[in-house]
């Protein structure tokens, strides 16, 4: 148990499966004591077969909550000990079922009593223990079937390496960054156009030196994120040239973009936030939904690829 307590919860699936190692190898002595020649493993399909209904492996799988190759696997084998039988759909000779065989039910009647001492016995252990287990799997089922180990992990990473971003103005040192960002979101999508030039070659010219401001996401120190707040007629602001390398995918800094923007659009005063973009890109819509941005119908734009616009009122 000490490695255990010294690697922490990061072992819980390698403790679980000692656990379930541990109970599968005295499960067998216990089947050993009522002389059931049973393999622990075999039990959930042989107790959805034993009330006498043939079922297909589907069948079987989808009550017990196994995977197909698994079920398929215990039924060969308890086909090949003689607890088990295929027999073919009288209405469909292309599909099998299984049941048990004389030998499996007269085991199934020779079970019952270690059916009830077994779930005494685990009563018990349950009453003797803190903390009732049968509980926390219930509840720790209910969890991961809601959020995954995978998907809770890929948030704390996320979160972990958003925690190193750092959101920076733009100074002359990044023009080339600002520039290589752009165009290599711009090309995956679509075509640079003539504006794409013009802002990307001269950001100074046409989006500081008009009052708009230029923001740089780094993460360790290199520039892996950009967007744009080129100033528009009034207290209005568009939010423009957001493009974040593949390489900082997962690190949010989308997101941590967008929040810094719409911090410095209030700060320096903007009523209104507009934006360009193209619902092909899902991610991106999604983000500015989640900004809270809403879908407008705007001004005519100079990009061939904006088939969408939408504004967030900062009043």
């Amino acid at each position: 148990m000490e490695f255990y307590n010294k690697v922490g919860k990061m072992a819980l699936g390698s403790r679980l499966r000692r656990l379930s190692e541990l109970i599968t190898d005295q499960a067998a002595e216990v089947y050993s004591l009522y002389d059931v020649t049973l393999q622990p493993k075999w039990f959930p399909v042989f107790y959805s077969l034993a009330a006498g209904e043939n079922k297909s492996i589907t069948q079987i799988a989808q009550e017990i909550g196994h995977s197909h190759p698994s079920v398929s696997t215990i039924v060969k084998e308890m086909v090949s000990q003689g607890f088990a039988e295929e027999k073919p759909d009288k209405s469909d000779g292309r599909k099998n079922y299984i049941g048990l065989t004389g030998k499996a039910r007269i085991v199934n009647e020779r079970i019952q009593a270690q059916y009830a001492d077994v779930n005494s016995a685990i009563e018990n252990a349950i009453n003797e223990s803190q903390y009732n287990l049968w509980k926390a799997i219930e509840e720790w089922e209910y969890l991961l079937e809601q959020k995954s180990l995978f998907k809770r992990v890929q948030e704390e990473k996320k979160l972990r390496e958003s925690a190193d971003v750092k959101i920076i103005m733009y100074a002359p040192e990044h023009k080339e960054s600002f520039k290589q960002l752009n165009e290599e979101w711009i090309t995956t999508w679509f075509k640079m156009e003539e504006s794409d030039h013009k802002s990307l070659d001269h950001p100074e010219e046409y989006i500081l030196d008009k009052g708009g401001f230029i923001l740089i996401a780094t993460y360790n120190n290199e520039p892996l994120g950009t967007c744009a707040l080129i100033k528009m007629e009034g207290n209005t602001y568009e939010l423009a040239k957001m493009a974040v390398s593949p390489k900082a995918k997962g690190k949010g800094i989308g997101w941590l973009l967008g929040n810094a923007a719409i911090a410095k659009a209030k700060d320096v005063g903007a009523k209104r936030l507009y934006l360009e973009s193209n619902t092909i890109l899902k991610p991106a819509i999604n983000l500015y939904n989640k900004l809270g941005f809403k879908k407008i119908t705007g001004i005519p734009s100079p990009y061939e690829r904006c088939n969408i616009q939408m504004e967030l009122n900062l009043a």
